[in-house]
């Protein structure tokens, strides 16, 4: 894997350390994540942030765990940081870091004070929601280490204040439960019981949420370190407290060695390749009802467009084909009139996209096409041919096949948008998209081609199929280019002097990122050319992928920042996203154009956000600081499948 390590000057400065965020996982949704600085800097981070019945579910428990050395001459170093309510940081033990480093998937602190070196080491229990966090004195000593323990129990999306009623403490052996919903266990627990007041993130403050909550100061840990080798650890766990998980140290050595066994189950080609596998592995989790993927930390769940078209990275990139096939048919099982579950975060379950199905005939086809598995193709051939029937004769929001040429449209009520570019600003979409988009209907061919084959391996006739995909490719190369030399990225969309369902329509010939799909998929309508590729390039491509709209588009905003409604304005009017990286890197191949110094800047990016991971998105103007979540499954999955397939 990639080398990940900082030295003092990045530690010690907090715009540098701060904004560098790390994460481990637990298998299930739940997860331990900070900065290399120790500051907390979004109401997401947590040392023990525990997944619900869905993953999206998150409660956030165990806070932090604030170090203070006392050395042999009694004075006293305070190694953890805060940032309250004033703008003060206090303490500001970064400044004492001598190192950070992420080895094989845990994060390493050192802390030096003198002659006195520290080090801590993070991990998580895989399928069970447990942290344990592991206390080493390297050199000097003897000293002693306390612990305090900062708690609440609340939702991650929201906060909790001392204005309302103080989480319950109940003492056990060895520390305390929480609120009857996590236990702390660690040496000579000391309860304290108050309230630390306005705690800041900074990062709520810049995405226009409140930043502030109250903290429960519920007590602290001790314990000598003696000698060089000497620990002293906690563990923090929720669901079955009566079961005590093994010692800390076990756990970080087992979560080291798997993954280890990760990244070699993946067989990668280089360091590159490991370090994405195994951010992969964040991603792919055990639910009560199988295999799902969270499609982003440390804020979303599962959502069915991301788990699809991040499918061939996460699964078949990485060997995981075993999983893949139970996720695809627990999927599969969710099909309602045609279309797939999108189990969104809310919390109920929704059929909502125009496009996560057509993903999930593309998943299914390419599993068959990689694995051989044409046992899975034949199961589930009956569900996907009724997605086609539904789509032929029209499902929800007015998605349906179009008699006159056979490509895909979709209408629905004004206040839906049903395309990947989904974003609602006061619940009206900001790029409703709606009409015959270019990669609904890149999907649609592809997806056509790919089930004709599947049908064809099962020994079935797929005649009527093959003329609806040569039908749907011969409209889709005739409606599609423009003058400009670029693709429309949606044809027959209401003219914008007309109400939605007005009889005049346009073709929308604004410069996006979308119509790479229709040169990219294994069964694109299209061959790309080297003229048009350039012409994209030029005015999309950036470091870290493809911006969502060209600059000198109307409309284009170059960056991803303020609050809630001034963001998703300008989700996709600018705003790049990495993991259109693999769409544009496979339309490159198919021209026989060089990829290779396409990748560099994402490449570059593992070190600079979320650690070892690929962000969500970034701005569209240089340097193109990274937004979003830090760690985001399809972003993952793309790079490390273009990489895999360049090979």
């Amino acid at each position: 894997m990639i080398d990940i390590r900082f030295g003092p000057q990045i530690c010690g400065e907090l715009s540098a350390s701060s904004t560098r965020e790390w994460l481990v996982t637990d298998g299930r949704g739940g997860y331990a994540m900070g900065t290399v600085a120790g500051l907390r800097t979004r109401r997401y981070h947590g040392l023990l942030v525990v997944a619900g019945e869905t993953p999206a579910a998150r409660k956030v428990g165990l806070v932090s765990l604030d170090p203070a050395v006392t050395l042999p001459s009694g004075q006293q170093a305070r190694l953890g940081a805060h940032e309250w309510s004033s703008g003060v940081v206090d303490p500001r033990g970064f400044e004492l870091l001598e190192r950070f480093d992420l080895t094989e998937g845990v994060p390493r602190w050192r802390w030096r004070v003198g002659d006195v070196v520290i080090e801590r080491e993070i991990a998580m229990a895989y399928g069970r929601s447990c942290v344990a966090v592991v206390h080493r004195l390297i050199s000097g000593g003897p000293v002693r280490l306390d612990l305090a323990a900062a708690c609440t129990w609340r939702d991650a999306h929201g906060e909790r204040r001392a204005d309302g009623p103080a989480p319950r403490l109940e003492q056990v052996a060895g520390g305390a439960v929480v609120d009857g919903a996590f236990r702390l266990a660690g040496p000579d627990w000391t309860p304290e019981g108050q309230w630390w007041l306005g705690v800041r993130h900074r990062e709520e403050a810049a995405r226009g949420l409140h930043p502030d909550e109250d903290l429960w100061y519920a007590g602290r840990f001790s314990g000598a370190l003696d000698e060089p080798g000497a620990e002293v650890s906690v563990l923090a766990w929720a669901d079955d407290l009566a079961e005590e998980p093994p010692p800390a140290t076990a756990l970080v050595e087992a979560a080291r060695r798997r993954h280890r066994a990760v990244v070699a189950a993946a067989k990668p080609d280089d360091d590159v390749d490991a370090t994405l596998a195994l951010a992969a592995d964040a991603f792919v989790v055990r639910t009560a009802t199988g295999p799902d993927v969270v499609a982003g930390y440390p804020w979303f769940g599962a959502w069915s467009r991301d788990t699809m078209t991040s499918y061939e990275g996460l699964f078949l990139r990485t060997n995981r084909a075993d999983e893949g096939r139970d996720l695809l048919r627990a999927y599969a099982a969710t099909l309602s009139e045609g279309m797939l579950a999108n189990t969104a975060d809310t919390g109920r379950v929704e059929h909502n996209t125009v496009d996560a199905t057509l993903w999930f005939l593309h998943a299914v086809s390419r599993h068959v096409a990689v694995t051989g598995d044409t046992d899975l193709g034949a199961e589930l051939l009956p569900a996907l041919h009724g997605v086609v029937a539904a789509h032929v004769a029209g499902t929800r929001y007015g998605i349906r096949v179009d008699p006159a040429d056979g490509l895909l449209t979709q209408g629905g009520p004004p206040d839906v948008a049903l395309t990947w570019m989904d974003a609602r600003v006061y619940g009206v979409p900001v790029t409703p998209r709606t009409g015959k988009p270019v990669e609904v209907n890149a999907l649609w061919v592809n997806g056509l081609a790919g089930l004709a084959e599947l049908t064809e391996l099962a020994g079935r006739d797929a005649t009527e199929l093959r003329d609806r995909h040569a039908r749907a490719a011969a409209a889709f190369r005739e409606r599609f280019p423009t003058p400009a030399g670029w693709l429309h990225d949606v044809v027959d969309a209401p003219a914008p002097a007309y109400p939605l369902g007005g009889a005049p329509h346009h073709d929308d010939d604004l410069l996006r990122p979308n119509q790479l799909l229709a040169w990219s998929l294994p069964y694109a309508p299209l061959e790309p050319d080297e003229a048009t590729l350039r012409r994209v390039t030029e005015g999309l491509f950036t470091p870290l992928g493809p911006r969502s709209l060209a600059p000198d588009s109307p409309g284009f905003v170059g960056r991803h920042r303020g609050g809630p409604a001034e963001r998703d304005s300008g989700y996709h009017q600018g705003t790049v996203w990495p993991w259109l990286i693999g769409p544009f890197v496979d339309a490159y191949r198919r021209a026989g154009l060089p990829t290779d110094d396409l990748l560099v800047g994402l490449e570059g990016h593992l070190t600079e956000y979320g650690l070892g991971s690929v962000s969500e998105t970034a701005d569209g103007l240089a340097p193109h600081a990274a937004t979003g979540c830090p760690f985001q499954a399809w972003s993952v999955a793309e790079l490390l499948r273009v990489r895999r397939l360049g090979r």
